[in-house]
């Protein structure tokens, strides 16, 4: 049989050369534009003769990146005011008069190429051509329908304010202002991607951030080289320090009163267009176990739900393993009572500890993404009833034991207390390293695993700071914040371990 094969003309497939100037006629900008979009159909183009001496131009933008209104109000309607305002001859005239006017109602500047024009579109504004004139005008039009703020879905609190960032960088950043009222207030902004041409900011609070850590997050934003970045986490992934690490080394939220808390304290905050998740660095293992309902509610209250989590996260990291390792080889260490209950209920299992864990936590991980792929509606239904049928049929059919079948559901518990979905679903990962260690070496398996990662967090650091600090280094004063959470009047220095300019909060600089 002959293989057939099919072959592209490079040629034909490279993009429509770019002329740098823009040309002085109208139809000539127009083509050029058509044929680098390749004629598409969302492209509006609006031709207009204007003034006595009926000066032809045209407004083109994108259909559904604009806000219509704003266009045939600030835009068109002030054009049609032209005709009988505007009687000089000269089109230079002509275009400085409507500078001035739609500089009134909306942000306005003058393009001088083409590629300025492609993205002034790409970015929602309204390109304005006029004949004899080699520039155009880009009218801030931004709008079409975008996701209103709703409350955060990855971050609940019973406690606190019920708004989200949203996919409009605009937006976002309007509510930063709003929760970090202060002059001090910084934005930087970057292009994210070579196509994608996405807007990317880069947030602190000056005085108060350290430079070197602004210095160091714009020199890793620099170093981006990739064409796309339809979210914070391509940027996460070029700008983190060690790929290779099974934790996160930077922190993504939805809430704005967390990224306004991080703000203040002297950490960086990322916000990328098109996105509600923003990224915030440095982040410490600390902070993995910290939620903003924690500075909601009173101090004991705070330092009980803290309490709460280092336990379940100890307990989705290790039960399993512990499990394994006390049944299968330390079975002396286990209560006589105990032990005899766990020999009895796994009379009749055919299967050995390990290949037993390890199918039942593997079904609870299945559960979990069914239900997290699923409609709302249906997937919380999978989630608890296919855990109940599953884990009964399994125990009735012998396959697992019922102590099996607990030890499942509390390591599913623990993983559901972390508050960081990143970092839980790295305690996921390292929960199946520990098994088999415990399955080979039993607990000294374990205990030889928990000193590895020990081991490689104190050596991971995330942009200059220690991951484990101020466990390790060990800073005293910032325990106040760590597993115990002091009252608010025992906290009145920011974080030493950030070397804040401003060290002690409610003094502005």
């Amino acid at each position: 049989m002959r293989r057939s094969s099919l072959r592209f003309n490079k040629n034909k497939m490279q993009s429509p050369s770019l002329p740098k100037a823009i040309a002085s006629d109208v139809e000539t900008n127009i083509k050029v534009v058509q044929e680098r979009f390749g004629s598409p159909m969302d492209l509006v183009i609006r031709r207009i003769t204007i003034g006595a001496h009926n000066h032809l131009c045209s407004l083109l933008y994108f259909d559904g990146l604009v806000d219509t209104e704003l266009v045939r109000q600030n835009v068109i309607e002030k054009l049609q005011q032209t005709g009988s305002h505007q009687q000089a001859s000269e089109s230079a005239l002509v275009v400085d008069y409507l500078y001035q006017e739609w500089g009134t109602v909306s942000d306005i500047k003058k393009v001088d190429t083409f590629a300025d024009v492609l993205e002034e579109l790409l970015n929602g504004q309204t390109i304005f051509f006029m004949a004899g004139i080699g520039q155009a005008l880009a009218v801030d039009t931004k709008g079409g329908e975008t996701r209103s703020i709703e409350e955060p879905v990855s971050e609940t609190l019973v406690r606190g304010p019920r708004e989200g960032f949203v996919e409009n960088i605009g937006i976002n950043i309007a509510l930063l202002r709003r929760y970090v009222n202060d002059p001090n207030l910084r934005f930087k902004t970057y292009q994210a991607g070579e196509r994608s041409r996405k807007n990317l900011i880069v947030a602190y609070v000056e005085g108060v951030v350290h430079p070197d850590i602004v210095a160091e997050v714009n020199r890793r934003l620099k170093t981006m080289d990739t064409d796309n970045a339809l979210e914070s986490g391509y940027v996460e992934g070029w700008i983190e320090d060690s790929f290779l690490s099974p934790f996160p080394q930077i922190m993504n939220t939805e809430r704005p009163d967390k990224t306004a808390a991080a703000l203040l304290q002297g950490k960086v905050a990322i916000v990328l267009d098109g996105t509600p998740f923003v990224l915030i660095a440095p982040m410490t293992l600390g902070s993995v176990f910290q939620s903003p309902e924690d500075f909601y509610e009173r101090w004991t209250v705070g330092t009980l739900l803290r309490l709460i989590r280092y336990f379940a996260a100890f307990v989705s990291l290790f039960l399993p393993g512990l499990y394994i390792a006390l049944v299968s080889y330390q079975q002396g260490l286990l209560p006589s009572k105990i032990a005899f209950s766990i020999a009895a209920s796994r009379e009749g299992v055919p299967f050995p500890v390990f290949f037993e864990a390890m199918m039942m936590v593997g079904t609870m991980e299945l559960l979990r993404e069914a239900g997290a792929r699923l409609p709302k509606t249906i997937g919380q239904t999978i989630g608890i009833v296919g855990g109940l049928v599953i884990g009964e049929a399994a125990v009735q059919a012998g396959i697992v034991s019922p102590i099996m079948v607990i030890v499942t559901a509390l390591t599913a518990l623990g993983t559901f207390s972390i508050p960081t979905f990143s970092v839980a679903i790295s305690f996921r990962l390292l929960r199946f390293a520990i098994m088999f260690a415990a399955s080979f070496m039993g607990l000294y398996g374990v205990i030889l695993a928990y000193i590895m990662i020990n081991i490689h967090i104190v050596n991971l650091k995330t942009f200059g700071i220690p991951y484990a600090t101020p466990f390790a280094p060990t800073i005293m004063r910032d325990w106040n914040d760590l597993v115990l959470r002091a009252p608010h009047t025992m906290m009145m220095r920011r974080p030493k371990y950030l070397q804040s300019k401003d060290s002690r909060r409610g003094e502005k600089t």
